[in-house]
Protein backbone atom coordinates (compact mmCIF):
# COMPACT_ATOMS: atom_id res chain seq x y z
CA UNK A 1 0.00 0.00 0.00
CA UNK A 2 1.33 3.41 -0.92
CA UNK A 3 0.37 6.88 0.26
CA UNK A 4 1.59 10.15 -1.19
CA UNK A 5 1.16 12.73 1.58
CA UNK A 6 1.23 16.38 0.58
CA UNK A 7 1.19 19.27 3.03
CA UNK A 8 -1.15 21.81 1.49
CA UNK A 9 -2.39 25.32 2.01
CA UNK A 10 -5.56 24.46 0.08
CA UNK A 11 -7.21 21.86 -2.14
CA UNK A 12 -10.04 22.41 -4.60
CA UNK A 13 -11.25 19.22 -6.27
CA UNK A 14 -13.88 18.76 -8.99
CA UNK A 15 -15.36 15.25 -9.07
CA UNK A 16 -17.12 13.99 -12.19
CA UNK A 17 -18.97 10.70 -11.67
CA UNK A 18 -21.08 10.02 -14.72
CA UNK A 19 -23.46 12.96 -15.06
CA UNK A 20 -22.89 14.09 -11.47
CA UNK A 21 -20.41 16.85 -10.64
CA UNK A 22 -19.43 17.71 -7.08
CA UNK A 23 -16.72 19.71 -5.37
CA UNK A 24 -14.49 19.23 -2.34
CA UNK A 25 -12.52 22.11 -0.80
CA UNK A 26 -10.20 22.33 2.19
CA UNK A 27 -7.79 24.84 3.67
CA UNK A 28 -4.50 24.02 5.41
CA UNK A 29 -3.93 20.32 5.92
CA UNK A 30 -3.12 17.16 3.98
CA UNK A 31 -3.91 15.74 0.57
CA UNK A 32 -3.35 11.98 0.68
CA UNK A 33 -3.33 9.88 -2.48
CA UNK A 34 -3.76 6.19 -1.63
CA UNK A 35 -2.82 3.22 -3.80
CA UNK A 36 -3.88 -0.30 -2.80
CA UNK A 37 -1.81 -3.15 -4.23
CA UNK A 38 -2.44 -6.86 -4.70
CA UNK A 39 -1.77 -8.56 -1.36
CA UNK A 40 -2.55 -5.55 0.84
CA UNK A 41 -4.63 -6.28 3.92
CA UNK A 42 -6.26 -4.42 6.79
CA UNK A 43 -3.00 -4.78 8.73
CA UNK A 44 -1.05 -2.65 6.23
CA UNK A 45 -3.96 -0.21 5.94
CA UNK A 46 -4.12 0.43 9.70
CA UNK A 47 -0.36 0.90 9.99
CA UNK A 48 -0.25 3.28 7.03
CA UNK A 49 -3.22 5.31 8.32
CA UNK A 50 -1.51 5.64 11.71
CA UNK A 51 1.74 6.77 10.11
CA UNK A 52 0.00 9.36 7.90
CA UNK A 53 -2.17 10.72 10.70
CA UNK A 54 0.73 11.11 13.13
CA UNK A 55 3.25 12.49 10.65
CA UNK A 56 4.81 15.64 12.11
CA UNK A 57 5.27 17.79 9.01
CA UNK A 58 3.76 21.09 10.15
CA UNK A 59 5.94 23.78 11.69
CA UNK A 60 5.85 24.76 15.34
CA UNK A 61 6.62 28.23 16.78
CA UNK A 62 10.36 27.58 16.17
CA UNK A 63 9.78 26.75 12.48
CA UNK A 64 10.58 23.05 13.11
CA UNK A 65 8.42 20.31 11.63
CA UNK A 66 7.08 19.01 14.96
CA UNK A 67 3.29 19.16 14.55
CA UNK A 68 0.80 16.73 13.04
CA UNK A 69 -2.33 17.62 11.09
CA UNK A 70 -4.34 17.01 14.27
CA UNK A 71 -2.06 19.35 16.26
CA UNK A 72 -2.80 22.25 13.90
CA UNK A 73 -6.50 21.47 13.44
CA UNK A 74 -5.87 20.92 9.74
CA UNK A 75 -8.19 19.42 7.17
CA UNK A 76 -7.68 16.22 5.16
CA UNK A 77 -8.65 15.00 1.72
CA UNK A 78 -8.06 11.33 0.87
CA UNK A 79 -8.22 10.20 -2.76
CA UNK A 80 -7.96 6.66 -4.08
CA UNK A 81 -5.29 6.48 -6.79
CA UNK A 82 -4.53 3.11 -8.42
CA UNK A 83 -1.83 4.67 -10.63
CA UNK A 84 0.47 4.75 -7.57
CA UNK A 85 0.76 0.99 -8.07
CA UNK A 86 2.16 1.32 -11.59
CA UNK A 87 5.00 -0.92 -12.69
CA UNK A 88 7.25 1.08 -15.00
CA UNK A 89 10.14 -1.39 -15.15
CA UNK A 90 9.41 -2.52 -18.72
CA UNK A 91 9.13 -0.08 -21.58
CA UNK A 92 7.37 3.25 -21.52
CA UNK A 93 3.79 2.19 -20.88
CA UNK A 94 2.99 1.57 -17.20
CA UNK A 95 1.38 -1.68 -16.15
CA UNK A 96 -1.25 -1.64 -13.42
CA UNK A 97 -1.26 -5.37 -12.78
CA UNK A 98 -0.05 -4.73 -9.22
CA UNK A 99 -3.07 -2.56 -8.39
CA UNK A 100 -5.70 -4.39 -6.35
CA UNK A 101 -9.06 -4.92 -8.04
CA UNK A 102 -11.96 -2.73 -6.83
CA UNK A 103 -13.51 -5.54 -4.76
CA UNK A 104 -10.33 -5.45 -2.61
CA UNK A 105 -9.19 -1.85 -2.93
CA UNK A 106 -12.53 -0.11 -2.28
CA UNK A 107 -13.11 -1.73 1.15
CA UNK A 108 -9.49 -1.02 2.19
CA UNK A 109 -9.78 2.58 0.97
CA UNK A 110 -13.04 3.01 2.91
CA UNK A 111 -11.46 1.54 6.06
CA UNK A 112 -8.44 3.85 5.65
CA UNK A 113 -10.83 6.82 5.55
CA UNK A 114 -12.71 5.40 8.55
CA UNK A 115 -9.45 5.10 10.54
CA UNK A 116 -8.70 8.78 9.89
CA UNK A 117 -12.27 9.82 10.66
CA UNK A 118 -11.95 8.45 14.20
CA UNK A 119 -9.58 11.33 14.99
CA UNK A 120 -10.02 14.00 12.33
CA UNK A 121 -12.79 14.97 9.90
CA UNK A 122 -11.98 13.73 6.41
CA UNK A 123 -13.22 14.66 2.97
CA UNK A 124 -12.82 12.24 0.08
CA UNK A 125 -12.92 11.86 -3.63
CA UNK A 126 -15.26 9.36 -5.25
CA UNK A 127 -13.79 5.93 -5.91
CA UNK A 128 -13.47 5.37 -9.66
CA UNK A 129 -14.60 8.88 -10.63
CA UNK A 130 -12.63 11.42 -12.64
CA UNK A 131 -11.13 14.04 -10.34
CA UNK A 132 -9.43 17.32 -11.14
CA UNK A 133 -7.35 18.42 -8.17
CA UNK A 134 -6.03 21.95 -7.78
CA UNK A 135 -3.75 22.33 -4.79
CA UNK A 136 -1.37 24.78 -3.25
CA UNK A 137 1.48 22.63 -1.97
CA UNK A 138 2.95 24.06 1.23
CA UNK A 139 6.74 23.91 1.25
CA UNK A 140 6.52 21.92 -0.92
CA UNK A 141 6.38 18.99 1.46
CA UNK A 142 5.54 15.71 -0.29
CA UNK A 143 6.30 12.37 1.36
CA UNK A 144 5.80 8.86 0.00
CA UNK A 145 4.97 6.16 2.54
CA UNK A 146 4.67 2.45 1.82
CA UNK A 147 3.56 -0.58 3.76
CA UNK A 148 4.53 -3.87 2.19
CA UNK A 149 2.27 -6.88 2.72
CA UNK A 150 3.76 -9.28 5.23
CA UNK A 151 3.48 -13.05 5.11
CA UNK A 152 2.30 -13.05 8.74
CA UNK A 153 -1.19 -11.55 8.41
Amino acid sequence: MTAVVQRVKSVNMKITDGDNISYVNIGQGLLILLGVQVGDTEKEMKRLAERCRGMRIFCDENDKMNLSVNDIGGEIVIVSNFTLCADTSHGKRPSFINAAKPDVSLPLYNKFVEEFSKHTPVKTGVFGADMEIDLVNDGPVTIILTEEPSNNT
